[in-house]
């Protein structure tokens, strides 16, 4: 059974939350802890100040963020300025999926997800590409 287009209405930010907080449980057991103990939050774009400090134009080039110290990079002795968080911009990852047409939503909220927290857990941009070629 397909749902008639004429009576969808849009993910939301919840169900974008959920997704997300999925693909931390089908985590392996060893990076589910961690991740979990990262807070989430779920936007429909990115902030101005974060646009702004990241010199972003346009907010639908931004479909997630990680904020804070990655894990190989924090001490014992270091005093916590704030939790580490990850962002998910539900409108730029709906346009993406929209765009894309060739994944799931779910698929594209885990790969978002996870992108974000191989950055918490210390992997750079040029690794992550090498485990994750999602983009080509």
């Amino acid at each position: 059974m397909t749902q008639d287009p004429a009576q969808a209405t849009a993910p939301d930010l919840d169900l974008i939350e959920r997704l997300a907080c999925e693909a931390v449980e089908a985590l392996p057991a060893a990076y589910r802890a961690p991740a979990a103990a990262v807070l989430l939050r779920v936007a429909d774009l990115p902030p101005d100040d974060i646009l702004d400090e990241m010199e972003i134009d346009d907010p639908y080039e931004l479909t997630g963020l990680y904020e804070g110290v990655p894990l190989p990079e924090k001490s014992v002795m270091d005093q916590p300025v704030q939790p580490d968080a990850i962002w998910l911009f539900r409108r730029p990852i709906l346009d993406e999926w929209v765009a894309r047409g060739d994944v799931t939503l779910r698929e594209l909220v885990t790969h978002v997800m996870i992108h974000e927290l191989a950055h918490h857990f210390g992997w750079s941009d040029e690794d992550i590409a090498a485990i994750d070629p999602w983009w080509e």
